[in-house]
């Protein structure tokens, strides 16, 4: 049966050129919404898209997030084609980044435990001091044997 499958895949013909699969992804984007139309406007836009699986759309942190195998550009235009301004989520949670208050970061518009998404916020990859200053620090005292 060896032979008889590979003469077959000469004999068969693919009519797909892009065979090229899209991964499943989370799609968060900031869109402000005044009022339920906006809100059904925005979500009816997306829903109806290829590949999207779910849509779920928080307005009072002006939030859209989309599950499904979509390209994360589409979706923003698909968005700003209804007529509102749109862009990718900036925000990220507060205990993630290094430096919260670092310049640029902090935004007051933010949800409450959110802070921008910019490089200043978080630590360098090469900043050794920073990890010896919290070796001996005064807040872990048993991080330190000779103290």
């Amino acid at each position: 049966m060896g032979v008889l499958e590979y003469i077959a895949n000469f004999c068969t013909i693919t009519t797909s050129t892009n065979n090229k699969k899209k991964s499943m992804q989370t799609v968060e984007i900031k869109v402000k919404m005044d009022c339920d139309g906006c809100e059904r406007r925005v979500k009816n836009s997306v829903k109806h898209m290829k590949g999207v699986k779910s849509v779920e759309v928080i307005r009072k942190q002006s939030k859209v997030i989309v599950n499904g195998y979509v390209d994360p550009n589409r979706v923003l235009n698909k968005i700003k084609s209804t007529g509102k301004r749109a862009e990718f989520w900036p925000y990220v949670p507060y205990n993630v980044v290094y430096y919260p208050h670092a310049p640029q970061a902090y935004d007051k518009r933010a949800p409450a435990g959110m802070v921008k998404n910019v490089p200043q916020a978080f630590l360098a990859p090469n900043a050794t001091e920073e990890k010896f200053a919290q070796l001996f620090s005064d807040d872990n005292p048993s991080a330190c044997s000779i103290m």
